[in-house]
């Protein structure tokens, strides 16, 4: 019958249209008649590409430069990003463990029925091979993600790195910390730049390609692994599966509770931009920028 063109033609369509035409024939012959010509139910398959950002490419050699040069400088790097949100209660969790009974869940997963949802950020220091997540209970705001970045830099940065100046950040486009949001600049600028002194350089990935954040392959994916197939009945049993994670490799991972409240709808006027001690990057300003701290009044 060859592709769907806009009709979805369930079997007893096709009988009433044939019958219609003064067709008698019954929805098992159509069946039979329709497998005799190669036609089957089918679903969609992503196969389609999309068409590229012309800049696509061009992000990754210059992310890398930075990377290098503060690594050499002996500057602290942090790839960030949301992992994906969690509910939080006695619900089915994807995957599978060993053994002799299966664990016994709810039947729906209502969030009313559970404690809540989980929102784990993350930051994952690539010097250290050290991940920390801050898991909160409200929303994926900007506000939200750079609280957890300034905490991180009051707790682990002095650790690690004494005598810090620069903050290299690498991060998903969109999001929480959304190369187009100018909470989560203005919010950089005065928690970590003015807070904390330090100049912080951003590098957003390009639409599509957020799977090369560090971050994901190193250390969500490994937290996956480890709570696979367990139910996350409690946001204390999640943050302590997120503290057991570890690899052949030696990753090592913190997990905090954040229990403030993040209300979504914040804006930034232009006055507040024209504040910010902002610079675009020459290579695809839109995504590559460094915040300096302004200097005290």
């Amino acid at each position: 019958m060859g592709a769907n063109k806009g009709l979805n033609c369930r079997l007893r369509d096709i009988k009433r249209r044939l019958t219609d035409q003064g067709h008698g024939v019954s929805c098992p012959v159509i069946s039979r008649l329709l497998r005799a010509e190669g036609d089957r139910l089918r679903q969609n398959v992503k196969a389609c590409e999309e068409t590229a950002h012309p800049e696509r490419s061009l992000p990754f050699g210059y992310l890398q430069q930075q990377r290098q040069q503060h690594a050499a400088a002996g500057q602290p790097r942090l790839s960030v990003d949301t992992k994906k949100k969690e509910r939080i209660g006695n619900v089915k969790n994807a995957g599978r463990t060993w053994g002799r009974r299966a664990e016994q869940v709810n039947i729906h997963d209502f969030l009313s029925q559970g404690q809540g949802r989980a929102v784990p950020y993350g930051l994952y220091d690539q010097q250290h091979n050290r991940g920390t997540v801050f898991v909160g209970q409200s929303g994926d705001t900007p506000r939200f993600a750079v609280d957890n970045i300034r905490r991180w830099c009051q707790t682990e940065l002095p650790q690690r790195f004494p005598g810090a100046t620069h903050l290299f950040i690498e991060a998903d486009g969109g999001g929480s910390n959304s190369a187009r949001s100018r909470v989560w600049k203005q919010q950089l600028q005065e928690q970590i730049a003015d807070g904390f002194g330090l100049t912080v350089t951003v590098c957003h990935y390009p639409p599509g390609t957020s799977k090369w954040n560090p971050i994901e392959h190193r250390l969500f994916s490994e937290i996956s692994k480890t709570w696979a197939g367990c139910p996350l009945r409690s946001f204390d049993l999640m943050c302590d599966y997120i503290r057991q994670t570890t690899t052949q490799t030696g990753l090592t991972v913190q997990a905090h509770r954040v229990t403030q409240v993040y209300p979504t709808g914040v804006k930034v006027s232009d006055a507040e931009m024209n504040r910010l001690q902002i610079e675009a990057h020459a290579v695809c300003p839109q995504w590559n920028y460094t915040i300096r701290p302004r200097p005290l009044n």
